[in-house]
């Protein structure tokens, strides 16, 4: 049963920096819309060094935590059990205190993504382009072991890298080919195409969008949108943006947390909205 709208609850987001989270925004609409009015949501700048301490001092009321960078690995080692997602990507993005006290992981960001491209129509593809080989790429190819039927091209910058995207492709039981990213403009054409990368990186590759691209995801929130999503938009391709991928991943952790299913998708979704607006 979920929780009584009376139960004081606290849930709150970490990571280091986290100033610019829209995590609290996300999960306060939600409690206002589901009549949670005694839950609270938080934010704390929290590094590798602090978590232990952190988790330590946490009482009963506390039922979930939102994890960010640099924190979605190092988290792993406090909790009792962790999801067969989790464990695919070696990253927890949420953690659940359940009632008998256990600590349990899960990521809800390839879910997340996997949510925000059948949201603009994307079922199934045949074959797929990442942009980047970082931490979100990992979670970009387990959510395209569940969307795309073909080969994954990654674009990266180094032999290293590369092997990485190789190694996590085995893994993830998805194709993966990798390439040098001077030939980045190459992965537009392609049916879809996740950018992982930090701002201003595929900034240069607007230039290259086809005439008639497909579908684009690229996972930044702000600033958008993106030269790259704002071209390929003009040029008349779907555009998969960053918020998408924010609100479907906080859907999915008010669920966990509060026990509440659906969460209410539009609510928080208006309320990332506006506050981007604002920035």
């Amino acid at each position: 049963m979920p929780p009584r709208a009376t139960d004081a609850r606290r849930a709150a987001v970490l990571g280091s920096p986290i100033a610019h989270s829209l995590s609290p925004v996300l999960h306060r609409a939600a409690y206002a819309e589901l009549g949670l009015t005694d839950w609270s949501y938080d934010r704390f700048e929290i590094d590798e060094a602090g978590l232990p301490a952190f988790f330590e001092g946490l009482g009963p009321e506390w039922a979930g935590l939102s994890l960010t960078m640099p924190l979605k690995r190092a988290v792993i080692p406090l909790l009792d059990e962790i999801s067969d997602t989790a464990a695919s990507v070696e990253a927890v993005n949420t953690v659940v205190f359940t009632a008998d006290g256990r600590r349990v992981g899960d990521n809800t960001d390839v879910p997340g993504m996997v949510a925000a491209l059948r949201e603009h129509g994307v079922e199934q593809v045949g074959s797929a382009a990442i942009l980047g080989a970082g931490a979100t790429a990992s979670s970009a190819l387990a959510a395209l072991a569940r969307v795309c039927t073909g080969e994954v091209v990654a674009y990266v910058r180094s032999e290293a890298r590369a092997a990485e995207m190789r190694e996590w492709g085995e893994r993830l039981d998805v194709e993966v080919r990798t390439a040098d990213w001077t030939d980045a403009g190459q992965a537009l054409k392609a049916p879809l195409v996740i950018a992982t990368t930090p701002a201003g990186t595929t900034d240069a590759l607007a230039d290259a969008v086809p005439g008639r691209p497909a579908t684009l995801f690229d996972v930044l929130y702000d600033p958008w949108p993106t030269p790259l999503a704002a071209r390929w938009s003009m040029a008349g391709g779907a555009v998969v943006g960053g918020l998408d991928l924010l609100v479907h991943q906080a859907v999915l952790q008010v669920e966990q947390m509060t026990g509440h299913s659906p969460a209410p998708l539009h609510a928080m979704r208006e309320a990332g909205e506006k506050a981007l607006a604002a920035r």
